[in-house]
């Protein structure tokens, strides 16, 4: 099992060696070092947990859980970095997406609106009727206003593009969620 901390930088365009057009993600991965190592016989579990520092010199503590399957041979104090990976590698991507506040019901949950005309003045982005005939209470679940994002999306299947060691950067096809300098968890199994 293969793994990292990485902060998101950019996205940009990457021309293959055929000339294809590959939109990519630039992430800034590593190195970390290895801060402890539980071991099923003592702690109940097996799990590595990783430090890394971020650019304003914020100390992060992540964990990744080890599969019974799984033989990763490193001790406290190694330091892994970028080069564990190769172009071609599969990731499984886990980050916290971009915030947008307090929104309503159109934009947070797709609907419609009420209609334009026949008595609407200043309620076409409402969200209607949320009770119906008997109940004196609001149903668990009803779509309403409310936080939007800040939610943690893991992707899967996101393909390595390309590998700079030298400068701790790390190309993924397509989008990764979240905004510039986000956290972001890679694991390849």
């Amino acid at each position: 099992m293969k793994f990292i901390l990485a902060t998101k930088e950019n996205m940009a365009e990457y021309f293959s060696s055929e000339g294809i057009v590959i939109p990519v993600t630039i992430l800034s991965a590593g190195p970390v070092t290895v801060t402890r190592v539980f071991s099923k016989e003592k702690d109940g579990y097996d799990s590595v947990q990783v430090g890394f520092t971020m650019r304003k010199k914020r100390q992060t503590l992540k964990e990744f859980r080890l599969k019974t399957t799984d033989k990763v041979d490193v001790k406290k104090g190694d330091s892994i970095d970028v080069s564990i990976f190769t172009p071609g590698d599969s990731l499984q991507i886990s980050s916290l997406s971009k915030g947008k506040g307090f929104q309503g019901v159109v934009k947070r949950h797709g609907f419609h609106g009420g209609p334009r005309t026949h008595g609407q003045k200043h309620s076409e982005r409402e969200a209607g009727s949320i009770g119906g005939g008997l109940r004196t209470h609001v149903p668990k679940g009803t779509r309403m206003a409310g936080r939007m994002g800040s939610d943690r999306i893991t992707q899967k299947n996101i393909k390595v593009i390309s590998i700079d060691k030298e400068n701790n950067i790390m190309l993924v096809k397509g989008a990764i969620a979240g905004k510039r300098g986000t956290l972001v968890e890679i694991v390849a199994r």
